[in-house]
C-alpha cells in the first residue's frame, strides 16, 4: 500500500524549532515532487515548501524563507521540513503530499498532488 506518514509535530515555545518528517512507503519518494502544506484553524490551506523530483528545484513560501528548509534523505525515503524561530502563527496541521515525476514543484497546486499524508499538528505557544 502506497502511503505518506508525517511525524515530528508537537508543542513548542515561540522561537523554538521542529523538524517534520514525511516518510513514504510503497513507492520511491526520490522520483516524486513533495510538497509541505499547512492549515491553521479557520484558515485556508497554504503551501509551505516543495522539492521537485530528484531535488533539482526547491521552493519556499516567501514569508517563510530563512526560517523553513526542505530536504530529502533518499536512503530513508523521507523528506524533511526544518522549522526554526517558530511563531504562534505557524500553528496548524502540517501535511505532505507527493506527485510523481515533476521537476518544477513551484508550479504545482495542492489539487495536483497524488498522495497525501494524514498530517501532524504543530502548536507554537507564545
Amino acid at each position: 500500500q502506497s502511503q505518506l506518514v508525517e511525524s515530528g509535530g508537537g508543542l513548542v515555545q515561540s522561537g523554538g524549532s521542529l523538524t517534520l518528517s514525511c516518510a513514504a512507503s510503497g513507492f520511491i519518494l526520490e522520483y516524486f515532487a513533495v510538497g509541505w502544506f499547512r492549515q491553521a484553524p479557520g484558515e485556508e490551506r497554504e503551501e509551505v515548501s516543495c522539492v521537485s523530483t530528484r531535488g533539482g528545484s526547491i521552493n519556499v513560501a516567501d514569508s517563510l524563507k530563512g526560517r523553513f528548509t526542505i530536504s530529502r534523505d533518499n536512503a530513508k525515503n523521507t523528506v524533511y521540513l526544518q522549522m526554526h524561530s517558530l511563531k504562534p502563527e505557524d500553528t496548524g496541521i502540517y501535511s505532505c503530499a507527493a506527485k510523481p515525476n515533476y521537476y518544477t514543484c513551484s508550479d504545482l497546486r495542492a489539487g495536483e498532488y497524488n498522495y497525501w499524508g494524514q498530517g501532524t499538528q504543530v502548536t507554537v505557544s507564545s
